[in-house]
C-alpha cells in the first residue's frame, strides 16, 4: 500500500508529493489506467480532438464545448457535494483544489456575456451524459470515482495541452480569460496531487467486484465524452459546409459580373430597381452588360420585366 506524506485536509492547504509508492495490479488507480486504455485511445482519435490538438478549434466550437462542460461538472459537483460523507467518496472530495463549474461560469461569462446563463443550452449528448451521472449519484454513489477520475485526472494531465492549443487558437488574453476550467490555482504541483488522488483511491474500501463495476463506469464515462466529442464534430462540419456554400456563392456573383449593391449582398438579382436606375441616368452601356448578365440567370426573364415596369414608372416620373 502507498505511503505518503500529506498535509492536506480535503480541500485545505497545499499537496506534497507521495513517496514510496508501490503499485499492484488489484489497485483500483492501476485497473482504471488498464481497463480503460482501449477507449482512452479512441477518444483522443475522435476527429474533434485531434483537430483540437492541431489548432483547428473555433471559437464558437470551444464555446459549445465548455458549455458541455459546464453541465456536465455542475452535475457531478453537486452529486459529489451531496454525497460527500459516503466512505468511498470522502477520501476524493476536494473542492477547493478540483471543483470546476465555478470556472466555468466565469469563462462562459466571457464568451457569452452577463447574460450567458439564458443563451447556453444543454446538447442531447450532454443531457445524456448528465443524467447518467444524475442516476449514479441516487444510486450508486461509489461510482462517481469513476467520472472524477474520467474528468479531474484528465483536466490535470491532457487539459493543460488544451489550454495552450486553444490560447494560441483563438488568441485568447495572455491573462487567462476564457480559460479558467484549465487553471487549478489551488494545486501548486499536478503531479503530486494526481499521486495523492491515486493513493487515496487505492485506499478505498471495495472489494473486486466493487472495483470491477468502477472501472465498466469509467469506460461508459469516456464513452459519454466521446459522444459529446462527436457531436461537436457534426456540428463543426456543418458549420464548415455552411462557409463553403457562402463562398461559393460569393464567386459565383463574382464570375456573373454582377455589382455589389447595399443590402442586396452583392447580387443585383435581388435588386432590380438598380438597373432601372442605371438606364435613367444614362448609363447605358453599363446597363446593356447588366442586362445580358441577368438574363443569364435562371430568373432573367422576371427580372427584366420588373426592370422595364420600374424604368417606365421612373420615366413617367421624370416627364412630370
Amino acid at each position: 500500500m502507498a505511503t505518503a506524506t500529506e498535509s492536506l485536509s480535503n480541500g485545505e492547504g497545499p499537496v506534497h508529493e507521495e513517496q514510496g509508492d508501490n503499485l499492484r495490479p488489484e489497485d483500483l488507480s492501476e485497473m482504471l489506467a488498464a481497463g480503460t486504455k482501449d477507449v482512452h485511445e479512441k477518444a483522443e482519435n475522435t476527429r474533434f480532438v485531434k483537430d483540437f490538438l492541431r489548432g483547428r478549434i473555433s471559437r464558437e466550437l470551444f464555446k459549445l464545448g465548455a458549455v458541455a462542460l459546464y453541465y456536465t461538472y455542475c452535475a457531478m459537483e453537486e452529486e459529489m457535494e451531496r454525497n460527500k460523507e459516503h466512505p468511498h467518496l470522502a477520501p476524493l472530495y476536494f473542492p477547493a483544489e478540483l471543483h470546476r463549474h465555478e470556472p466555468l461560469a466565469r469563462d462562459l461569462e466571457f464568451f457569452y456575456g452577463g447574460e450567458w446563463e439564458g443563451r447556453i443550452r444543454r446538447s442531447p449528448a450532454t443531457r445524456r451524459y448528465v443524467e447518467r451521472i444524475r442516476q449514479v449519484g441516487r444510486e450508486e454513489p461509489a461510482l462517481l470515482v469513476a467520472h472524477a477520475y474520467t474528468r479531474y485526472m484528465g483536466d490535470l494531465s491532457g487539459g493543460q495541452v488544451l489550454k495552450k492549443v486553444a490560447q494560441r487558437a483563438l488568441k485568447l488574453p495572455a491573462t487567462g480569460e476564457g480559460l479558467e476550467f484549465y487553471q487549478f490555482d489551488a494545486i501548486h504541483s499536478a503531479k503530486a496531487f494526481k499521486q495523492l488522488y491515486r493513493s487515496r483511491m487505492n485506499q478505498l474500501d471495495l472489494d473486486a467486484e466493487a472495483k470491477k463495476r468502477v472501472v465498466e463506469e469509467a469506460v461508459e464515462a469516456f464513452r459519454f465524452n466521446m459522444e459529446v466529442f462527436e457531436e461537436l464534430e457534426e456540428i463543426g462540419k456543418a458549420m464548415e459546409e455552411e462557409e463553403e456554400e457562402e463562398e461559393e456563392e460569393d464567386e459565383e456573383d463574382s464570375e456573373s459580373g454582377m455589382p455589389v449593391h447595399g443590402d442586396a449582398g452583392g447580387d443585383v438579382s435581388k435588386c432590380p430597381y438598380y438597373a432601372a436606375k442605371m438606364t435613367a441616368t444614362g448609363g447605358t452601356t453599363q446597363a446593356c452588360q447588366l442586362a445580358a448578365a441577368v438574363l443569364a440567370h435562371p430568373s432573367g426573364h422576371f427580372l427584366v420585366a420588373t426592370c422595364v415596369a420600374l424604368l417606365a414608372g421612373l420615366l413617367a416620373w421624370y416627364v412630370m
